[in-house]
């Protein structure tokens, strides 16, 4: 995502690479972000590109010189003239065109350009404004991810206006940026590889097709297998609860995405991982989420809760590590090879593949402490003026809230498990936020207890 203060017209050269096929999905005339004049719009974004040279009789395509003197084509399907829009929207059907990378170099449409045409040479899908609905957004991804010929990557940004502190909606525009954020790590996570977890255990032994590195399967160690057919990662995790019941375990093959985005898109938990520095990523990881679980499956018996808890915050903890690695090591998800040619784009399977074993030991605890936002924030850190960011996490920070009593209730389940492995309750004075956090749940199930009590 790109953040810009002002109109996105005035803006939207930073991230319109001319040289790019792009289809730019300008804001819907209702939407924060436009400027309620859609025409002018597209004239401006036209003006920005280069210089107008007329319109192609036959597609009826503009044609735009820019300042390398090469002439674009741009199929508008803005213009509110219909005899106009039909026949662009014919031009881009026209199957005799289907196989032409030179037909058309960008695609101006409004909204979600449902016309109906199939573009496969598209790189960039640029849209501007928050999208709500998680199905458009896959929608306008799967335009971009088509297979050509000579296309080696592909890329999705949304443009979305910052939050402006004198804007009235303030908290309307604050709600907007989280959701966007949530969309784009469900993005990530619906694009990632699939994961197989399974318990470290010293009777393990390696799965046939699965590919462990220059070194082969180490009996001693937290493995990570690639299978080259099917991109499929297999994951040793130490101290992984494993599902019991057949149920759990098709949970746990193939619901977790569902769980990621209920976790994602629940305000509350993106509000505190992102903003509150106080937060014990455990409180995330362990409580919510195992609220989610709970809500969403309650037939489960509790340890099969724990596994599926477990699998989910393993799938997306270790897509944004894997990503925090790739961007440590140079930016994208694209990959390229010392003669300059792309290579297979394994970028984000090497970036999993580099954190799990950069760790001495990859074990449940560990993946627990991690803040599942931790590098969405990061991004946000580096997309959005410090201001504007101050002023976010000041109208979050307004929201705090107490603790609810299922929240206390979990919180002192969590107490007691750790009481079993450290022989002792968590303590108020802890320096470690989770256990201080562990013990506030007690405490307040104390109080509510004496409370009901003295009633």
């Amino acid at each position: 995502y790109y953040f810009y203060a002002g109109s996105y017209a005035d803006e939207i050269m930073q991230v319109l690479n001319p040289k790019e096929k792009t289809i730019l999905h300008i804001p819907n005339v209702n939407s924060r972000e436009s400027t309620k004049d859609k025409i002018k719009e597209v004239e401006h974004i036209i003006e920005e590109l280069g210089e107008w040279q007329g319109i192609d009789p036959e597609t009826g395509f503009q044609r735009v010189k820019i300042a390398d003197g090469t002439v674009l084509k741009i199929a508008d399907l803005v213009d509110d003239d219909p005899a106009k829009r039909d026949r662009v929207a014919a031009a881009l059907k026209d199957p005799t065109h289907k196989h032409n990378r030179d037909h058309v170099d960008i695609i101006i449409a409004l909204g979600m350009a449902k016309e109906g045409f199939d573009w496969i040479w598209c790189e960039h899908a640029l849209t501007v404004g928050y999208r709500s609905s998680l199905t458009e957004i896959v929608q306008i991804i799967g335009r971009a991810t088509r297979d050509a010929p000579g296309k080696t990557r592909a890329r999705f940004t949304n443009l979305i206006a910052e939050p402006d502190a004198s804007e009235t909606v303030v908290t309307e525009a604050v709600n907007d940026t989280l959701k966007a954020i949530a969309a784009s790590l469900l993005m990530e996570q619906v694009l990632a590889p699939r994961f197989e977890f399974r318990p470290k255990r010293r009777d393990n032994e390696p799965t046939e097709g699965f590919d462990y590195g220059e070194d082969g399967y180490d009996p001693n160690g937290c493995n990570v297998g690639v299978n080259p057919d099917t991109g499929q990662i297999q994951i040793e995790i130490k101290g992984l609860v494993e599902p019991k019941s057949p149920e759990a375990e098709r949970i746990c093959r193939e619901d977790l995405n569902e769980l990621v985005t209920a976790f994602v898109q629940d305000t509350q938990t993106l509000e505190q991982g992102l903003f509150n520095d106080e937060v014990a990523p455990e409180e995330l990881t362990q409580v919510r989420m195992g609220k989610i679980v709970q809500e969403k499956f309650p037939e489960l018996e509790q340890e099969d809760q724990e596994a599926v808890r477990q699998h989910a915050i393993a799938a997306l903890n270790l897509v944004q590590q894997g990503k925090q690695a790739v961007g440590e090591g140079g930016g994208t998800y694209a990959t390229t090879t010392d003669d300059g040619e792309p290579s297979k784009n394994t970028a984000l399977i090497d970036g999993v593949k580099q954190f799990a074993l950069s760790v001495t030991e990859l074990d449940m605890d560990l993946i627990d402490r991690i803040n599942p936002f931790g590098e969405a924030y990061a991004i946000l850190a580096k997309t959005m003026s410090e201001e504007r960011l101050k002023q976010v996490a000041e109208v979050i920070a307004a929201k705090r809230v107490s603790l609810s009593v299922e929240e206390a209730r979990e919180l002192a389940k969590r107490a007691l498990r750790f009481k079993q492995e450290k022989g002792r309750l968590p303590s108020l004075t802890a320096t470690d936020p989770w256990e201080k956090r562990m013990a506030e749940g007690i405490a307040f199930m104390q109080r509510k207890v004496k409370e009901e009590n003295d009633g």
